[in-house]
């Protein structure tokens, strides 16, 4: 029986070492203030010329791009909603980033989740959640790989996966099964993008808090699941955008097709 651990602070947040100087970024889901907005935050402390920000939350992305712009310069800041199901505003997003020369990155957040039994579970739901999670992250893929090949200079994906793809969980077929698609097409895409200087790996979190997952779970869910990790708490959303950045860093140069564990919960 696992012994739950006490909940440890938060490490303080690190300071930039200019990982990704001179690049343009590119990342779904990046509205709001979970991963994505993270990631987005911290390649631009790490010297992205440019960060091309997309959601299907117009609000939440326009006070995004408003925030970044503000911070960090109007020129090296672009936004456009992108809904990963519709492959024309997949290739609508990947036209913002080559007013800044094309992507170099591409960070692939953009997931849906829901809970459901496979008794209960419609087609609907089922389909919504793969369409979105897994479908949606290989339309990013096959639009960035595509223009990188033919732009020559390489690059990085880097695709976020979940602990789910790994672990049984009650009502999580949809997702879990949506998650292990994202594990097998990064190792997969990695080997078909590989001679040509490309390089796709992911991220694999449990629990990064935030304001919509504390809205939607329970104060004693979130307890529990806390208490499982070898922290005994939940990730900070930036401590996953920093596995992000050293995947797509050249400290990971010789890395690819490999998904890395976010978490202290292993099958």
């Amino acid at each position: 029986m696992t012994t739950p651990k006490k909940e440890q602070r938060a490490p303080d947040y690190p300071p930039a070492h200019r990982l990704l100087d001179g690049r343009t970024v590119v990342i779904t889901a990046a509205a709001g203030a979970g991963i994505g907005a993270a990631a987005a935050r911290r390649c631009l402390e790490e010297g992205a010329a440019a960060v091309v920000v997309s959601d299907t939350h117009e609000r939440r992305l326009a006070e995004a791009e408003k925030a970044l712009a503000g911070e960090f310069g109007g020129d090296r800041v672009a936004s456009i909603r992108c809904d990963v199901t519709d492959e024309a505003q997949v290739e609508a997003l990947f036209d913002v980033a080559e007013r800044f020369g094309g992507a170099d990155v591409v960070i692939n957040n953009a997931g849906l989740g829901g809970t459901a039994s496979v008794l209960e579970m419609t087609d609907q739901q089922w389909h919504q959640v793969l369409d979105v999670t897994l479908t949606g992250t290989f339309r990013c893929v096959r639009a960035a790989g595509r223009r990188m090949v033919a732009a020559g200079r390489g690059g990085v994906i880097v695709n976020n996966a979940s602990i789910a793809g790994w672990r049984a969980q009650e009502g999580q077929a949809h997702y879990a099964a949506a998650k292990a698609g994202v594990m097998a097409l990064t190792r997969c895409a990695a080997m078909d993008l590989a001679p040509h200087g490309v390089r796709v790996n992911a991220v694999s979190p449990s629990l990064a808090m935030h304001p919509f997952l504390a809205k939607v779970t329970s104060e004693e869910l979130l307890a529990e699941l806390k208490s499982r990790e070898a922290f005994g708490r939940a990730a900070e959303p930036w401590e996953i955008a920093n596995l992000m950045v050293f995947l797509a860093s050249d400290y990971a140069s010789y890395l690819t097709g490999e998904v890395l564990s976010a978490s202290s919960q292993h099958p």
